[in-house]
C-alpha cells in the first residue's frame, strides 16, 4: 500500500471520524429530542456530561504522579472514551438552545481541547510507529544496538518533542475548565430556585 493512502487511513480518516462521529451523533440526538418535545433531558444531559469529562482526568492524575493506582495505558483509553462520551452530552446539552455567551464560549473550548487532544493521539502514534518502522528496518541492515542509536537519534528528538504537544492541549484543557466552571456557578446564581 502507498504511503498516502496509509497515511489517510491511518490518521486521518480515524481523526476525521472520530470529531465528525461526534457531531452528528449529538446533532442526531439533539434532533430526537426536538422531534419528540423532550428538550428537558437536553438541559439535564451537561451534568453526567460535566461528570464524564471530569472523571476522564484519572489518566492526568495518575500521569503526574498525584494517584498511583491504574494502569497507564488502560487509564489512557479510559480518558479518550469518557471525555468523548461526556463531550457528547455537553453538545447535546448545548444543543437546547443556550442563550448565554459564557455557555457557548465553553462548548467551543471544548471542541478545541477534543480536536487538541485527537491531534495529539494521533501525532504521538504516528511518530512512535514510523520509529519503531525505522529501527526494524536498521535493524533488518544488521546494525548494532550503538549504530542504531546514533541513526535514530534525530528522530527520538522529534518523538520528545511531538510529546511536548501537551504543553499546548494543558492550557487549552484549563480554558476549557474555566469557562465550563463559570459557565456552571453562572447557572447556580441566576437559576429560578422558586
Amino acid at each position: 500500500m502507498p504511503v498516502p493512502a496509509r497515511l489517510l487511513s491511518r490518521e486521518v480518516l480515524p481523526f476525521l471520524g472520530s470529531f465528525t462521529a461526534l457531531t452528528l451523533l449529538a446533532l442526531s440526538i439533539d434532533g430526537l429530542l426536538h422531534l419528540f418535545d423532550l428538550l428537558w433531558v437536553g438541559r439535564w444531559l451537561g451534568i453526567p456530561g460535566t461528570l464524564l469529562i471530569i472523571g476522564s482526568t484519572v489518566y492526568s492524575l495518575r500521569k503526574h504522579k498525584v494517584i498511583h493506582r491504574g494502569h497507564p495505558a488502560k487509564l489512557l483509553r479510559w480518558h479518550e472514551l469518557l471525555a468523548w462520551f461526556g463531550s457528547l452530552l455537553v453538545l447535546v446539552h448545548a444543543g437546547v438552545h443556550f442563550n448565554a455567551i459564557l455557555g457557548w464560549l465553553a462548548v467551543w473550548a471544548m471542541l478545541i481541547n477534543v480536536g487538541s487532544g485527537l491531534t495529539g493521539k494521533f501525532l504521538l502514534d504516528r511518530s512512535r510507529r514510523r520509529m519503531e518502522e525505522a529501527r526494524q528496518r536498521m535493524r533488518e541492515r544488521g546494525l548494532g544496538e550503538e549504530e542504531l542509536e546514533d541513526g535514530l537519534y534525530w528522530d527520538s528528538l522529534t518523538f520528545d518533542v511531538v510529546k511536548q504537544w501537551r504543553l499546548v492541549h494543558f492550557p487549552i484543557t484549563l480554558a476549557f475548565s474555566v469557562l465550563a466552571t463559570a459557565h456552571i456557578v453562572a447557572i447556580f446564581l441566576f437559576w429560578g430556585w422558586k
